[in-house]
């Protein structure tokens, strides 16, 4: 089996990756562009093949999806972050929405038998009042950012290919997932970077933060990804699937854990820099329907993942120079 993933070099396409080279049988490829880091993917590079490809360029994505000739495709790569949608509203839906439409044309048109999963995302619900907790499948979707308009076009023009020319898509709304690789503008990373840059004598001993209030669904980005994989062993085609852990935390109980596991006392300072013009106060989900169509559950403590994030960046910390850096490819313009 052959399997194509896009943004592979990014936070959830490495370990989408990791977990499809422990699989019998399956050869793995992934998109990447000139510029993308590879630090993610470096262990495994000798595992894998990774395919030059601009998502925004339709004869690139052509190229790429005819020399492949995949079984199943993992569509991850986007610009996944909320706060540069605000400022790059034009580059985020183009790169999403569009990238996404030429990747489907071209599967279209050389290999219309493959399997293919969709990232959608939880943000697409936007407006969510008290009462409509937990989010399942069928709950309004009311965007509040750029980036959650552009992932709802993302998850109907999945459907709409299905719809319309029987395209084998399943659509995944995912819920939020962090972990060791996640990149460093996320809350849980840069909250753990953070700490590791005090502990390590790099910064003062204060935390910079935005807004605490807002509750969030996490699941471990390794039980994310293995939900990835079973949506297309189980799931069925054109439908939409919740993937989340089904219990929401506030961001200031996330970094209390956080803190908890310093190695040193740490302040917290608001930084009105990283409040957002309107923000998702909850998202919690129900993932009832796709464990029950997959068998799938989240298999990692919450506390697990924190303690696993910490720990890279303390590593991340402690490297050279030159490879202390890390890159989520999929946030970029086009990966």
């Amino acid at each position: 089996m052959r399997i194509l993933i896009t943004g592979i070099t990014g936070f959830a396409g490495s370990h989408l990756a990791e977990l499809a080279l422990t699989k019998p049988g399956v050869e793995v490829f992934g998109t990447c562009r000139t510029r993308s880091r590879l630090e993610n993917v470096k262990h495994l590079l000798d595992d894998l093949v990774l395919v030059e490809c601009d998502l925004r360029d339709p004869f690139s994505v052509q190229k790429a999806v005819k020399d492949v000739l995949p079984d199943r495709v993992f569509h991850l790569a986007a610009q996944s972050f909320v706060p540069t949608s605000w400022s790059a509203p034009d580059e985020t839906l183009t790169t999403n929405i569009v990238g996404q439409l030429n990747l489907l044309e071209a599967i279209r048109h050389s290999r219309p038998d493959a399997r293919v999963q969709v990232a959608c995302s939880s943000e697409e619900y936007g407006l969510v009042h008290p009462h409509e907790v937990p989010l399942t499948e069928h709950s309004p979707l009311r965007p509040l950012s750029p980036y959650a308009v552009s992932k709802v076009g993302q998850d109907m023009l999945a459907y709409q290919y299905f719809a319309s020319y029987g395209l084998f898509t399943v659509r995944t709304r995912a819920f939020n997932h962090t972990g060791p690789r996640r990149g460093e503008h996320f809350v849980t990373s840069s909250f753990a970077r953070q700490i590791a840059e005090i502990e390590a004598g790099l910064k003062p001993a204060v935390l910079r933060c935005g807004n605490l209030d807002a509750k969030r669904d996490f699941t471990d980005v390794r039980d994310m990804v293995e939900a990835y994989w079973l949506s297309l062993e189980h799931g069925d085609p054109g439908e939409v699937y919740v993937i989340a852990s089904g219990h929401a935390c506030t961001i200031r109980e996330l970094l209390d854990m956080l803190l908890a596991m310093a190695r040193c006392p740490v302040t917290i300072e608001t930084d009105p820099e990283r409040l957002r013009p309107s923000d998702v106060q909850i998202l919690e989900g129900d993932a009832t329907r796709f464990r029950a169509r997959t068998g799938w559950e989240p298999k990692i403590p919450f506390a697990k993942t924190l303690s696993d994030l910490l720990d890279f960046w303390r590593a991340r910390l402690s490297a050279p120079a030159s490879s202390a850096e890390t890159e989520e490819s999929s946030a970029g313009p086009a990966a």
